[in-house]
């Protein structure tokens, strides 16, 4: 019988822990607190202390928290904000929502992370500073204010240097890490957690992520007090008391007791699971290393946690095609870049303004990584990988 592998497991990693869920669903029922509350409250706690920032604000998707990220720091109509054109729309849907214009920067191929040369690049030859010292876009004039950086696919940015280059021309950092919970970077000297360096950072709890509730949720953390406490106003219809309302730019985004209460029971796990990716990580690389496929590279200033393990090969319908036919899930992320959508065709940027990252969305196919995943998994991935008629004969696979 051939061996299934699916994409994502969640069914065997919430049999982990499904009795304390059940105890705390039952919990929630028993005393209806099912809006905000000491649930959310400690989980907001926990997390803040996880990621080693002050304060963690829970919100109700990813989506939202980082339009709130973003409008909390003053992103707003005609401004700019730097971001790279290889994520999920998200990431950009929360620009286009601040009434903001998204400025694509080419991305780095090892790493599928923002470019910090072509950041760099970008800022000193399209933008110059005014009379009162804002950084202005000289084709449109309009105000530079953001970076938005996007830890993708588990994999840390180069965070010091894009800090660095935030300071100097005044543009306030945001982390986009909805896909890095846990993971690490190298700032200062020091191994910190993505999502402790920004001005604040944005997290998706979405079932699939690496800490994922049983629904939608999301949060934002800061080491700003001031700036948490404007997000709990604003997240709960511009209100701090109820029928006190301080401001009209309000919205309804609360994080509810059940994710909350879920999300507390999963941190717990979070680097135990988070190892477990690491370490089917470390077999793949092991199983696919005699292969003509460029693996996922760790930079020495990174720690990948493996949100997807994602490869790169000029025949991806081939091998995605071969793959599915045996029983394992693939999937692409993402297969169109931005600039290249509908969506923002009125950006102008045609086919070859982003190289890099065309290239990578032509050519990035995604294998199963789950905590659940074992060796065997693996290796039967790799077989298949090496019985594709894009290899076999050519390259054949050793045994392990």
């Amino acid at each position: 019988m051939s061996i299934k592998v699916p994409f994502v497991d969640l069914r065997s990693q919430h049999e982990e822990v499904r009795s304390e869920i059940e105890r705390a669903i039952t919990d929630i029922l028993d005393n209806s607190s099912f809006i905000g509350g000491s649930h959310v409250a400690k989980f907001e706690s926990e997390f803040a202390d996880y990621i080693g920032v002050k304060e963690a604000v829970g919100v109700a998707n990813g989506t939202d928290a980082l339009w709130l990220a973003l409008n909390s720091v003053g992103v707003g109509t005609g401004d700019m904000v730097i971001t790279v054109p290889n994520t999920f729309i998200a990431t950009v849907e929360s620009i286009s929502r601040c009434g903001a214009t998204p400025v694509f920067v080419d991305i780095d191929l090892k790493t599928a992370n923002i470019d910090v040369d072509k950041t760099k690049e970008f800022l000193e030859r399209d933008c110059i500073r005014d009379d009162e010292g804002n950084l202005r876009h000289k084709a449109s004039g309009c105000r530079l204010i953001a970076i938005l950086v996007v830890h993708l696919y588990g994999l840390p940015a180069n965070i010091e240097p894009l800090s660095n280059l935030a300071k100097e021309y005044g543009l306030i950092l945001v982390e986009d890490a909805c896909q890095a919970h846990g993971a690490r970077y190298l700032y200062q000297g020091n191994w910190l957690r993505s999502g402790s360096v920004g001005q604040c950072a944005a997290f998706s709890f979405y079932p699939g992520k690496n800490l994922g509730a049983i629904g939608d949720a999301g949060a934002v953390v800061t080491n700003d007090v001031g700036l948490a406490d404007e997000m709990r106003c604003i997240r709960d219809h511009g209100s701090t008391k109820k029928y006190i309302h301080k401001t009209s730019q309000g919205w309804n985004t609360r994080l509810d007791s059940i994710q909350a209460a879920v999300l507390s029971i999963k941190l717990r796990k979070l680097d135990e699971w988070n190892s477990r990716r690491q370490k089917i990580a470390q077999f793949y690389g092991e199983a696919l290393n005699k292969l003509p496929l460029e693996l996922p590279y760790e930079p020495p200033y990174a720690e990948h946690v493996y949100h997807l393990y994602v490869v790169r090969t000029d025949n991806r319908e081939i091998l995605r095609e071969e793959l599915a036919s045996k029983g394992i899930g693939v999937s692409m992320h993402y297969p169109i870049p931005l600039h290249l959508q509908q969506a923002y065709q009125h950006l102008s940027l045609p086919k070859g303004s982003f190289p890099n990252a065309e290239l990578s969305a032509a050519t990035l196919l995604s294998l199963p990584m789950h905590p659940a995943m074992t060796e065997e998994h693996v290796k039967h991935v790799a077989e298949v990988c090496s019985e594709s008629s894009l290899f076999i004969d050519r390259f054949p696979i050793s045994s392990h």
